[in-house]
């Protein structure tokens, strides 16, 4: 492939513009056409001179050509679409998670090899430089055995977010506050620290009643199949803005921990032996106007399909990795129905 990429983007809400721009930025890439439900006038979408249309099958009926498809609709949407666009014989980029069972993870993925089609999992929190770091860290067995790892997410989503008319809050289109707020940390800590087992938590639903169909703050614990234990705690019961995401990590020959509101900076390392190095600067969160995201590194994953579609590198997030991050969230999503929701 010596040509542009040619790229369609579906489900053109904040996330989907985002890829759209990082898509017209990359000189090797094109936005062929973009895709969503609601009128084109009520979206903002006046800088892109493409054509529109209102849903995924109108686009694969006009014959345009298209590489790639990205899927940054709602993520109760995931998987069709997901199927329908390797069903058509393009390239799959799929926003996160990729879907809300591993059930339709695994179909996805055997699609992808059926139909000879690569299928790329966003999960842009891997790009930041503290995340590169501790990945390298982690590798190099420079810590020893690792102990306990704790993640905490407690983040600000009210009623700014959870709009009456979105899909924000929605059981069957958002799947609930692990997968739409925090699946990225949850694969940070796969990517980190490999699967987890003997999974226990207790779920509330503190001042969300009137706003979601589900909790919105828990308290997870496991242990991790390749040694030592963890924790996850979160919540978007945080008042008025972001409070931190952070991971904290004590093992065999010293600690860590990377925080701030994005985990975007390294506020603890004492280590054996070792000198932290200086690191590039993190890239701003994603601004949504009333409340704040992840780190905006859409335009890696664009820059990351670019490089694999052409020959020159391998996926940054395959589809394997997104399966386990599904798997994950439902595993431990199964204990509600134990009744340890308050």
């Amino acid at each position: 492939m010596n040509d542009k990429i040619k790229f369609t983007v579906v489900g053109c809400g904040h996330i989907g513009k985002r890829h759209a721009e990082m898509i017209s930025r990359n000189g090797e890439a094109e936005l062929v056409a973009l895709i969503d439900v609601k009128d084109k006038s009520s979206l903002g979408l006046e800088t892109y001179d493409v054509p529109f249309f209102n849903s995924l099958d109108a686009f694969l009926d006009s014959g345009i050509q298209t590489d790639v498809i990205n899927v940054a609709s709602p993520n109760g949407f995931h998987a069709e679409q997901g199927m329908k666009v390797l069903e058509s014989g393009r390239h799959l980029v799929i926003e996160k998670p990729m879907s809300l069972t591993k059930k339709d993870s695994e179909a996805l993925i055997f699609k992808g090899l059926q139909k000879h089609k690569q299928v790329f999992c966003v999960m842009q929190n891997r790009y930041s430089p503290p995340s590169f770091w501790l990945k390298d860290l982690l590798e190099s067995g420079k810590l020893g055995e690792i102990f306990m790892v704790q993640i905490n997410c407690y983040w600000n989503r009210d009623d700014r977010y959870y709009k009456p008319e979105s899909w924000h809050g929605k059981k069957e289109l958002d799947g609930g506050t692990l997968f739409t707020q925090f699946s990225h940390f949850i694969d940070l800590m796969y990517w980190y620290f490999g699967d987890i087992t003997n999974i226990q938590a207790k779920f509330a639903d503190f001042n969300h009643e009137k706003l979601t169909d589900f909790e919105d703050s828990g308290f997870v614990s496991f242990d991790f199949v390749n040694g030592g234990m963890g924790s996850l705690n979160y919540s978007t019961s945080v008042w008025n803005k972001n409070l931190e995401s952070s991971i904290t990590v004590i093992a065999e020959n010293g600690s860590l921990k990377v925080g701030g509101q994005y985990m975007n900076e390294v506020e603890y390392c004492h280590i054996k032996d070792y000198e932290m190095p200086e690191l590039a600067p993190t890239n701003p969160g994603n601004d949504y106007g009333a409340y704040k995201g992840s780190a905006a590194n859409h335009h890696y994953i664009i820059e990351n399909v670019v490089d694999v579609l052409k020959g020159r590198n391998s996926i940054t997030t395959n589809a394997l990795e997104g399966l386990k991050v599904v798997d994950i969230i439902e595993r431990i999503y199964n204990l509600k129905d134990n009744k340890n929701e308050l």
